[in-house]
């Protein structure tokens, strides 16, 4: 699949590009399949709520299974990042980020790229991200917020917050020190004046669609998403596709590689049927 020269300059000017439906129902349905069994895995990867045991997220999850292998290799993905970068890619991160029905928990307003800067020392918000729905997302079970544009006024910058000693020592006692990054107390997040500034210039949007769709958008991009207080589940993968010529250079604290991949050799496309296959 390849995106055009109208989307490509709205995806410059708004920082996102939204493709409903791009994923079939057989395909999304195959998807599922594969998550419970990964949610139920104890494992360094799998990342809880705060006040619970209920799984947030997981990552990696495209490296021990073959589903999710093929699934970033897509080319109805992987040739649009392609386009929109200008640059082969590899996979930075694959997560899948739940959130349960009456219990999921918020993302709080943030860009992805400064965690990535200062954690992992990438060099440049040369990233696409490509979310993709697994179930239906309304205004009602979390849906992701964001602000389109705001990925050309570069980082906001902001200071590190550490995780509560209170929140440390319930239920993140043995959890290393960079889980602030993946969970609801995020270590950088967009202060509320600059948030109002830019949503008062810009405005914000809520990423509603059906199973199947997806999303690309920009490291820059300042989104967010609230609890999901519904009935309704909203799971979604979230794959983090980076330019070839912009690997991490190296550092003293490298996080593990299912946060930061190792894997830097380009990816090859497989057929576009090949997630059927599996």
């Amino acid at each position: 699949m390849k995106i055009s020269d109208e989307q490509l300059k709205k995806y410059d000017q708004d920082g996102f590009l939204f493709l409903p439906d791009h994923f079939s129902g057989a395909e999304v349905e195959r998807m599922k399949i594969e998550i419970p069994a990964l949610f139920n895995q104890d494992s360094p990867t799998r990342v809880v709520e705060k006040g619970s045991n209920l799984v947030r997220s997981v990552y990696g999850s495209h490296t021990v299974n073959e589903v999710f292998r093929c699934l970033t290799r897509a080319p109805r993905l992987v040739e649009p990042v392609r386009r929109l970068l200008g640059k082969d890619v590899y996979v930075y991160q694959f997560k899948i980020n739940a959130k349960a029905a009456f219990r999921g928990d918020l993302w709080e307003w943030h860009q992805d790229y400064i965690f990535w800067r200062n954690e992992d020392r990438m060099p440049a918000p040369q990233v696409v991200s490509v979310v993709i729905y697994l179930d239906e997302v309304t205004e009602f079970n979390g849906p992701i917020f964001l602000i389109p544009g705001s990925h050309r006024h570069g980082v906001i910058e902001a200071s590190a917050r550490s995780l509560p000693d209170h929140e440390m020592n319930r239920v993140y006692q043995d959890s290393p020190r960079w889980i602030n990054n993946l969970t609801a107390d995020l270590k950088y997040s967009v202060a509320p004046d600059i948030l109002r500034e830019l949503v008062e210039r810009n405005g914000m949007i809520s990423m509603k669609g059906p199973a199947g769709s997806a999303f690309f958008f920009h490291g820059n991009l300042v989104h967010g998403s609230s609890n999901n207080i519904s009935p309704y589940d909203r799971t979604a993968i979230i794959i983090t596709y980076n330019s070839v010529e912009n690997i991490p250079l190296p550092g003293d604290s490298a996080r593990p590689d299912f946060l930061v991949s190792v894997d830097h050799r380009p990816i090859i496309a497989l057929s576009d049927d090949a997630l059927l296959k599996v």
